[in-house]
């Protein structure tokens, strides 16, 4: 893929970065020292405590604050959360939550630099970050909060806190609390949190029309404390809970609850009683974010292929050349008034909308009639440009 350019960075190349893998590959290799240092009381209690400490400073701090703002803080434990999040090796809050806006734009399209629709289930997960043109994030973004010059700060030393960490767990724990305490739980933060990027996109159900494929989960819910429930966050993502109703888990909304308790936070976004009910409407986005995924499955280049074939030789071709010869107009209101027999049915568009969004919905309808017009349209032009450019050939 050394040659391949993201959209969204043209000038960019999207080659794997294996220099910058380094990294991350060794720290996975140095788990191997736990069969020497083996695993102690304080070490397990290490992990286990960082684990959860650190999913919440990305789940709550850059997922559901910065990038959502789905509650409010002070301006102190604004940098705490943004240090607390910083400790889990993810970069800054600036730069990832400039990356997760971005994924809400452009979910699951093109410029969405971790779709596994897209790229595949390792970039997804894991491979965009060494990927140049997918990592450099718009951070015209984060106006908001990139005006706070201690956010700033943490920005700029986005591994210092993952450092310190490191550094209270050799202290406190020797070795085993170093590889345990800190690599273990490190790993295990990385992997809970990027499976959101990918298997969150790829396994689960869908209980709202988002027209990209985020899923709710159970037990992603579980590991990512709570941020598994992804279709109801891509749903209505400017909430401080991802899990809407009672019986799906979400310990990070319980440990922001348990913050608003003290005043450390407070004005936790609720999700409106519509949208609970599925009641609000998909936007027109959505309908054609839909229609574009349901029509990509069909080629217009082979269908137009065949009518071509089915029709040479017959006055259909001759009289679409003539019109494509003489007005661009002419041809498209003949192509108009023409059945194409080689377009998919409205159950073959359906059967392939429903395997995807795996919901029942009267927008998926909409959709659907959108996509056959788009299929339409679209062998139309092919048609039309084909026919002209006979008769061009024909004239020379």
């Amino acid at each position: 893929m050394s040659e391949r350019r993201f959209p969204g960075n043209q000038h960019m190349d999207d080659h794997f970065d294996w220099w910058n893998f380094i990294p991350m590959g060794l720290m996975h290799l140095s788990l191997i020292g736990i069969f020497w240092t083996g695993f102690t009381v304080t070490s397990v209690a290490l992990c286990v405590g960082l684990y959860i400490l650190r999913v919440f400073g990305i789940t709550g701090g850059y997922h559901r604050y910065f990038s959502h703002r789905g509650y409010k803080t002070s301006r102190v434990f604004q940098f705490v959360m943004a240090f607390l999040g910083a400790t889990a090796m993810q970069k800054g809050p600036l730069w990832w939550s400039a990356k997760h806006r971005e994924h809400h734009r452009d979910t699951d399209e093109p410029n969405d630099g971790h779709s596994p629709r897209q790229y595949g289930f390792f970039d997804a997960h894991v491979g965009w970050i060494y990927r140049e043109a997918r990592s450099n994030p718009d951070m015209d973004l984060m106006k908001d909060f990139s005006k706070y010059p201690e956010l700033r700060w943490v920005e700029r030393h986005q591994y210092m806190p993952g450092i310190l960490t490191a550094i209270f767990c050799g202290l406190v724990g020797g070795w085993s609390g170093f590889l345990v305490g800190f690599m273990l739980s490190t790993i295990l933060v990385y992997h809970a949190t990027f499976t959101i990027n990918s298997l969150n996109h790829m396994i689960g159900r869908q209980r709202y029309l988002t027209g990209d494929d985020s899923r709710n989960n159970w037990f992603l819910a579980i590991l990512s404390l709570g941020e598994g429930w992804h279709n109801n966050h891509h749903y209505y993502p400017a909430t401080a809970r991802n899990g809407f109703f009672w019986w799906e888990i979400d310990v990070t909304y319980y440990m922001l609850l348990g913050l608003s308790k003290v005043g450390l936070v407070w004005d936790l976004r609720q999700p409106p009683k519509t949208i609970l009910a599925n009641e609000k409407a998909p936007t027109q986005k959505i309908i054609d974010k839909c229609a574009v995924y349901i029509a990509e499955g069909f080629s217009a280049d082979r269908i137009t292929a065949n009518l071509r074939t089915r029709w040479e030789g017959s006055h259909i071709m001759d009289d679409l050349r003539g019109h494509a010869r003489d007005k661009w107009s002419a041809a498209e209101a003949y192509v108009a008034e023409l059945e194409l027999p080689d377009l998919p049915s409205a159950d073959e568009l359906k059967t392939r909308a429903q395997k995807q969004f795996k919901i029942q919905h009267e927008g998926l309808d909409r959709a659907i009639e959108r996509a056959q017009a788009m299929l339409r349209r679209s062998v139309s032009e092919r048609l039309i440009e084909q026919a002209a450019r006979d008769e061009r050939q024909a004239a020379a």
